[in-house]
């Protein structure tokens, strides 16, 4: 009887941790470093971690769309460089010397952002219709995009005057949209966080409340069975992929926001942040699973993690490693939950 009982309980205890593994693991890391230096469990620095995760967690999001689809999206660094050279070069100060269009009239802010998102959603409209079209493989597929979109990036990034010049010298009502915040004082909430969350809560309705949805979750869980089911497919495939370009957009939008500036090298490699983010999350790279919430830890653990190794003065070699091994710890945690349904 006491046998079974350790065994029951041992089994419940293995099934929580399984569960909720990834907030265990953001627990532990926080008390770890404010074991080390309390000062880093303060108002400042959970504001400083918001604001740096607000972008990638919007691109993880993004991500979190195709891998959810057994997809993979390599290309959604380089949309948000593109993007964030795309907004940035159309909102700079009248007066700047150095401006990337030195006769642009004034233009509403909301223009440059809108074109800047919607160039995103074309980008992940090639990339949804060669994967659903052209039957390319995702991987093959949006590694083609990510360099063709960054000499695209170059090409316009190099053109006269500005002939690869850093952009700067932002307006300020486009800089605000990324520095500003509601409330004054310490506990002043920044707009970025609160555009993060507005994104987050609109992907977890798609997610969860939609046919859309449905359908991802259907994809990735067998491709087969949801073509037989009567489910567009292709169709399905183009939509999530744009949605995906657009939120790169967004993202490279703030980003150059939230800088004050862009270049051609912006983006550079979040992609493979925002897929580890997801993997750690709890999306599966076998496609059929992921949550919001799963997303939005697995951006806080990456962000703590650079961001809380740093602030103790950690070597960013040692960061690297340790990033390398929580991935590959997530992914190998996946698999053996994955072989175990099977």
């Amino acid at each position: 009887m006491l046998n079974t009982k350790k065994i029951n309980t041992g089994r419940r205890f293995q099934g929580f941790a399984s569960q909720y593994a990834i907030y265990i693991v953001l627990v532990l890391l926080v008390i770890g470093i404010t074991i080390y230096n309390p000062s880093f469990l303060s108002v400042n620095s959970l504001r400083d971690i918001l604001i740096q995760s607000s972008t990638r967690a919007i691109i993880a999001l993004g991500v979190a769309f195709i891998l959810i689809t057994a997809g993979t999206d390599l290309s959604a660094g380089r949309i948000v460089g593109l993007t964030a050279v795309i907004s940035a070069s159309m909102l700079q100060s009248s007066d700047y010397a150095a401006r990337f269009f030195p006769n642009l009239p004034h233009l509403q802010v909301w223009l440059p952002i809108v074109l800047a998102i919607i160039v995103g959603l074309l980008c992940g409209l090639v990339n949804g219709l060669v994967v659903s079209k052209l039957n390319v493989p995702p991987f093959i597929a949006t590694l083609g995009t990510m360099v063709a979109v960054y000499g695209l990036n170059s090409l316009y990034f190099d053109m006269e005057p500005n002939n690869s010049q850093p952009i700067g010298g932002l307006r300020k009502d486009f800089t605000a949209i990324g520095t500003g915040y509601i409330g004054e004082g310490q506990y002043s909430v920044p707009y970025i966080v609160l555009i993060a969350i507005f994104v987050a809560f609109i992907v977890w309705v798609i997610f969860t409340k939609t046919k859309l949805g449905k359908y991802m979750y259907a994809i990735g869980g067998n491709i087969q069975a949801a073509k037989v089911s009567g489910i567009n497919v292709a169709k399905y495939l183009i939509y999530i992929y744009a949605i995906a370009g657009a939120l790169y957009g967004l993202a490279g939008v703030l980003e150059a926001s939230r800088t004050g500036g862009a270049t051609n090298n912006y983006g550079n490699m979040y992609e493979l942040d925002a897929i580890a983010a997801c993997v750690v999350g709890g999306v599966s790279t076998t496609g059929g699973i992921g949550t919001v919430p799963g997303v939005m830890v697995g951006v806080l653990i990456f962000t703590i993690i650079n961001y809380g190794l740093t602030f103790i003065g950690i070597s960013p070699y040692w960061q690297l490693i340790i990033k390398g091994l929580i991935i590959v710890a997530a992914v190998a945690f996946d698999m053996r939950k994955y072989a175990a349904k099977k």
